[in-house]
């Protein structure tokens, strides 16, 4: 059965891209490019739902925002 999880990717500080599905709690990986980065996060996502012997649905992601505060 195919199954669609939205990921979200961030760069971090050294230059890294970092995958995260927010679905599955701790299903994350990083790479130096996007291609690597999509196939890893794809080996991610099948590892973790193997790993775990669930398969929960989709969570309905709405968007992201960026936040500015005083700090």
């Amino acid at each position: 059965m195919r199954r669609e999880y939205d990921v979200v990717i961030e760069r971090d500080g050294e230059g890294f891209f970092v995958a995260s599905v927010p679905a599955l709690p701790g299903c994350h990986t990083q790479a130096k490019s996007l291609d690597k980065l999509q196939t890893r996060i794809s080996e991610a996502i099948s590892l973790w739902l193997e790993d775990s012997g669930e398969t929960p649905e989709p969570i309905d992601f709405v968007g992201i925002q960026r936040i500015a505060v005083e700090a």
